[in-house]
């Protein structure tokens, strides 16, 4: 009897020891830094870290490790979306979600939101706007494995001068400039990983100022809105260090100031890099998916969501060229080339995010429309795009040493396509293979 179950402890010994270290072979590999792809690629794991990256000329594959085939594929960082909103999942109706589904937000809408990004290759996000509470647990039960999802960095509610009626959990008002660092105050004690600001050009300048000043003292980020041309020229101002979305409605470009003012910023190096995150692809797409809705019958959005919350979705999109939310986009749609190109050769990083879970809009579709816009679209630079999905965000987030690329020591999240990502980025609605800290969830 010892001496089987001595066996039977060697051979799981050895099985544990030959799952924790793998070498990914064959695969072109983009590693997120920006250069030349490298060609018949190895990477070698051990538990959830990256030891050694190169190629089959000159890496070998030490004995124990289990081989996995990338050959045909290209092999990626896991993608960041840097613009979420997990509490949110596609509804078009946002006073009728929050008021019948708030009380499931935590058990239910926002890891089977998780668990989509995650089968869509999204290893690593940032969820802008959801109540406090709820955002900080189902961050934590990811990390220690209990629900799958990415890799989360959540601000908890929005801060603003007036909550909207009925959102007051998820939305918190500032009420002078005392409050307004007691509630970032209460924010950091709670755990949050940014700050998240809205509507700022409705607070005293000096509310504003307190936000960010105070957000800063604790080495958090502040993200703010940038609707209104007053939102950005304040947000400047005030150090704003990642302003979202392209805004200013149906205008078609940025005015001259605010172009001047961003350059100026641009220009300070001290300062490091200004971050915008356009969120163009719901915008975007809107007409498209109005007239040819059959990814609206896509059950990949259904996952980890009971049939009665997908009958409420469904229903409520039946209509997509009725939905008052997208009634102006068809004006404002013409201009997000303009405004993204000025945003880029005014020297910002964009870093790619969705707005992914308003109305239409799923886990499991945004983020590679957002990449397939840029590219297709847009024709940004693929690889360009990529790292604005894998390198900067994770450099934005102060995370860039275990984030972000393929390369040793950081953690081992990894994706795979077949075929050539960089001339057909659409690919990535297609993942073969998500790998998150070492271990394949996909």
């Amino acid at each position: 009897m010892k001496k089987i179950f001595g066996i039977f402890f060697i051979m799981t010994t050895f099985s544990i020891i030959h799952a924790q270290k793998k070498a990914l072979v064959g695969g072109t590999l983009i590693d997120g830094f920006g250069g030349h792809p490298i060609y018949n690629s190895v990477i070698l794991i051990e538990g959830e870290k990256i030891t050694k990256v190169g190629h089959q000329g000159n890496t070998q594959i030490p004995a124990g490790y289990e081989i996995i085939s990338t050959e045909g594929m290209s092999v990626l960082p896991g993608l960041w979306d840097m613009h979420v909103h997990t509490m949110l999942n596609g509804h078009s109706n946002y006073t009728h979600w929050d008021s019948t589904y708030i009380d499931v937000f935590e058990s239910i809408i926002m890891p089977s939101s998780a668990h989509q990004l995650l089968m869509a290759g999204i290893t690593s996000a940032r969820d802008l706007g959801a109540p406090l509470e709820a955002s900080i647990n189902v961050r934590n039960r990811i990390n220690k494995g209990e629900i799958p999802g990415p890799t989360l960095y959540v601000s908890g509610p929005f801060l603003q001068h007036e909550p909207y009626p009925g959102t007051e959990k998820f939305r918190w008002g500032i009420k002078g400039v005392a409050d307004a660092r007691a509630k970032v105050q209460k924010l950091v004690k709670a755990g949050v990983d940014c700050i998240k600001l809205i509507d700022h050009d409705e607070m005293t300048f000096e509310e504003a100022q307190a936000i960010v000043d105070e957000a800063h003292k604790y080495g958090l980020t502040v993200v703010g809105h940038s609707h209104r041309p007053e939102e950005v020229r304040i947000g400047l101002k005030i150090g704003i260090d990642n302003f979202e979305h392209t805004g200013l409605s149906s205008a078609p470009e940025y005015p001259d100031d605010i172009i001047a003012m961003i350059k100026e910023r641009t220009a300070k190096m001290n300062m490091g890099p200004l971050f915008w995150t356009p969120t163009v692809e719901g915008l975007y797409n809107y007409e498209y998916m109005r007239d040819n809705p059959e990814k609206l019958d896509s059950d990949c959005w259904h996952l980890g969501l009971p049939q009665h919350i997908v009958d409420d979705i469904r229903s409520s999109i039946r209509y997509p060229g009725r939905l008052s939310y997208f009634q102006l986009t068809p004006i404002r749609r013409p201009t997000l080339e303009k405004k993204v190109n000025q945003l880029k050769n005014a020297g910002v990083v964009l870093l790619v995010g969705t707005d992914s879970g308003i109305p239409m809009k799923f886990h499991c579709q945004s983020t590679w429309n957002e990449l397939d816009v840029w590219v297709n679209e847009f024709e940004l630079d693929a690889m360009y795009t990529i790292k604005a999905a894998t390198y900067w965000p994770a450099k934005m987030m102060k995370v860039d040493d275990q984030y972000g690329t393929i390369s040793e020591g950081k953690y081992a999240d990894i994706i795979t396509v077949k075929g050539d990502v960089l001339r057909h980025i659409a690919l990535l609605q297609n993942v073969d293979m998500v790998m998150k800290h070492g271990k394949k969830v996909r």
